[in-house]
């Protein structure tokens, strides 16, 4: 008895796993068909984006509905008494698949209204000032097209930054090299004082030494003068 419950709430899941897979395909479809129908010209029916963003809603709530409800048949299968590392296993499965499923319900939804907002704020950045023609009937090409101006303009201004730098960075470069070389040169002559000041020191030591001698020939000669004279 216990293996046929098992086995028949297991169908049940397996089988609601298979609605849910297409039903977030089709899901995934609707939403960016109703994100490309937000930029429709002016002049076209506007009932198509509506009917589009219905559809998705009606998607969204059949969706949480089945998905709810495979998490009650996985509690179910959960709750029948069984044994074995088999069973386990396919139950973790069942578990992971939901698991799955909420996630990439999930992510449909944020990228749908991510691309919603993108839309709108397209539209929106081309209104000007008072007076001047309003761009919310231009095509998604005209839109992009805009856009793909506005990022050449900033590719652009950053491109002239960057020049202005580099020009600086060789100026500075330049400046640089020229600092080295004065001082080289400030560090060469430093090394010459010492020489030159050597030099005269020793200049001044050989004049004192000739000064002694020329005053005790001096000396010696005005001895034997007066000697000679006493004599």
């Amino acid at each position: 008895m216990v293996a046929n419950d098992w086995d028949s709430i297991r169908k049940q899941a397996r089988h609601l796993e298979n609605d849910i897979d297409l039903k977030l395909i089709a899901f995934n479809k609707v939403g960016v068909g109703a994100a490309s129908a937000a930029t429709v010209p002016a002049g076209t029916s506007d009932t198509s984006p509506l009917l589009g963003d219905h559809v998705f809603e009606t998607l969204s709530i059949e969706i949480e509905q089945m998905l709810d409800k495979l998490s009650n048949i996985n509690e179910k299968m959960s709750e029948i008494p069984n044994s074995g590392t088999a069973v386990l296993h396919v139950l973790q499965r069942h578990r992971e698949i939901l698991h799955g499923y909420r996630q990439e319900y999930l992510k449909i939804q944020a990228n749908h209204t991510t691309r919603m907002e993108r839309e709108e704020l397209l539209r929106g950045s081309g209104l000007g000032s008072a007076g001047s023609p309003s761009t919310s009937g231009l095509s998604r090409r005209d839109m992009y097209l805009k856009e793909n101006t506005h990022l050449h303009n900033s590719s652009s201004l950053v491109n002239d930054q960057i020049s202005i730098a580099m020009e600086t960075k060789e100026h500075l470069s330049s400046q640089r090299q020229h600092l080295k070389r004065f001082q080289t040169r400030m560090h060469d002559i430093s090394n010459r004082f010492p020489l030159i000041s050597s030099l005269i020191q020793r200049i001044n030591i050989r004049k004192r030494r000739e000064s002694l001698i020329l005053g005790a020939v001096i000396a010696v000669c005005t001895i034997l003068l007066l000697l000679y004279a006493f004599h």
